[in-house]
Order: structure tokens, then C-alpha cells, then sequence
């Protein structure tokens, strides 16, 4: 995904294919959240910047993946961005180990059944 991540800005489509999530969502969740506010470009075509994703990123976090209700994260992520921020982070880098481990404990499974 960090290869995905090197440009200034990202067209709403974009977007939805690094979060894997639908355009609709993106744009349902702008309407909702007043911390989402992706600029227009000439074209009139919306355009979100790094932070932008990464905000989006805390409201999957928070709405998809703990279950709160919109308001609720919206008041969460106004009140204690840094601390969502910090979970959200640990949480991202855990799931990243995790995958490693299940990578290694594959390739030490599949070394073994060749013996």
C-alpha cells in the first residue's frame, strides 16, 4: 500500500481502492463527518491529501472494525484525535506482524511436509 500512498493528491476512486471500500461510503461519510473535507480541484472533482486518508483510515477504524455509530466516532475522533490516532497506529502495525507470523508460520508449515 505505501507504494500506492506517493502522490500529492487522490481522486476519489483512488481512494476507495486503497481503503478497499465502495466510492458511495466515501462520499456518505464526507456528508457525515466534518473532520473529511477533500478539496476540489478546477474540475470540480474532489481530491484528498494524505491527511485525508488518514482520517478516513480512523473512521473505518472506529465505525467498521470497533462498531461505533457515526456520531459517536465523529465525537471521538473531535475529542481525542491523537489518542485515536496512537490506537489506530498500534492496532495497523499489529495486524501487520500478525500477517508476518502467519507468513512464517506458512512457509515453516510448508517446509515441513516436504521432509
Amino acid at each position: 500500500m505505501e507504494d500506492k500512498l506517493s502522490k500529492k493528491f487522490y481522486k476519489i476512486g483512488d481512494v476507495a481502492e486503497i481503503l478497499n471500500i465502495p466510492t458511495s461510503t466515501l462520499r456518505f461519510w464526507e456528508k457525515e463527518f466534518t473532520v473529511i473535507k477533500p478539496k476540489r480541484n478546477a474540475k470540480n472533482i474532489r481530491v484528498y491529501t494524505l491527511k485525508d486518508i488518514e482520517t478516513i483510515k480512523m473512521i473505518y477504524y472506529l465505525v467498521k472494525e470497533k462498531g461505533l455509530k457515526l456520531d459517536a466516532a465523529q465525537n471521538m475522533i473531535k475529542r481525542n484525535r491523537d489518542g485515536i490516532s496512537k490506537q489506530f497506529e498500534v492496532v495497523e502495525r499489529l495486524k501487520q506482524v500478525r500477517e508476518q507470523l502467519l507468513l512464517l508460520d506458512r512457509a515453516l508449515l510448508s517446509t515441513q511436509i516436504r521432509r
